[in-house]
């Protein structure tokens, strides 16, 4: 199946950038989108929630403006990432002001929701749904998600432990459409990589971390452009869900990471007063070595362009 215009028109490379909790805000979203990659951010970093509203006008706003002052290259269009766990006491709100504003892609994590596919559609919007094994990829689909994103070992937050390999053998077995692939991926041969696998586009999120518009601090910045994929630590104690995290956040907070405790599944809460326990554990996917300075968004994906064109013409010229 061919890829819907959304996810190919506009975009310079085959990217969509990863909804990164607390660091995705508009600044960064803009500048990914005028680089010519999908931009993203979780609707839960808007708060209170009343600033979800502002947030959404400001990115259509300035994206609007900028197509019109460039309508030989415009920018590419931007997504929003709803939790659409039961805990999740916003997602109401936060899907209304998704289709007033008619964000183009929603992102949905933790559970497939029938209802939030159907109203992302109702105004002619596409969802992937993000997953980390064949079985949730079905449960999407037939609850009618348009596409997934197939979240492997490596990945950044919250990230599954199987081959990039295998899962996308497994779903390009009986689903044609969207497929995006997440895990350890900051450079562009890797996006090409992906591509050779079966997936249509990557999904890059820790890289961006390291960048002047996200909304991080210089300590957690540094670390990722000094970091190596030994420096993450696989953990589902911050938040219930397995994730990877940078070790030195995990030190900091006095705790020993080659010896955290297991938390309890039930206990995952994405409610609308829950941030201050993830404000100071840093994410990573495994990744990461191949970022070595903080630079700007735009610096960030012609780096990205630059990786992908050189890997393509190696390849083309074996």
């Amino acid at each position: 199946m061919a890829l819907p215009s959304i996810l190919k028109d506009n975009l310079q490379l085959p990217v969509v950038a990863a909804p990164l909790f607390i660091i995705s805000h508009p600044p960064l979203v803009i500048e990914q989108c005028k680089a010519g990659i999908v931009g993203s951010f979780p609707a839960l970093n808007a708060r209170p929630a009343a600033q979800l509203d502002e947030w959404l006008h400001e990115i259509t706003e300035t994206l609007d403006k900028y197509n019109r002052e460039n309508p030989d290259k415009p920018a590419a269009p931007f997504a929003v990432n709803q939790i659409v766990h039961k805990s999740n006491d916003r997602l109401e709100h936060d899907l209304e002001m998704c289709v007033k504003y008619k964000v183009p892609i929603v992102i949905t994590s933790l559970g497939a929701r029938p209802e939030v596919n159907d109203a992302i559609h109702s105004y002619g919007g596409i969802t992937l749904h993000d997953i980390i094994n064949n079985r949730f990829a079905h449960k999407a689909i037939e609850k009618g998600a348009d596409g997934l994103v197939a979240v492997a070992a490596g990945a950044g937050g919250h990230a599954g432990t199987l081959s990039p390999l295998a899962l996308i053998q497994e779903i390009r077995e009986w689903f044609d459409g969207p497929l995006l692939l997440s895990g350890a991926i900051a450079r562009g041969d890797s996006v090409l990589a992906a591509q050779a696998m079966g997936a249509d586009l990557g999904y890059i999120g820790s890289a961006f971390i390291a960048t002047k518009e996200a909304r991080a601090v210089d300590e957690y910045k540094e670390a990722i452009a000094e970091g190596k994929a030994d420096d993450i630590v696989y953990s589902n104690l911050f938040t219930g869900v397995h994730g990877n995290y940078l070790k030195k956040s995990v030190v900091n907070a006095g705790m020993d990471p080659d010896n955290l405790p297991e938390s309890d599944p039930s206990a995952m809460n994405f409610g609308s007063d829950t941030t201050k326990a993830w404000k100071d554990i840093w994410g990573s996917g495994q990744g990461i070595g191949a970022i070595d300075h903080v630079m700007t968004t735009a610096e960030m994906v012609q780096q990205l362009k630059d990786q992908y064109a050189a890997a393509r013409e190696r390849l083309f010229a074996t």
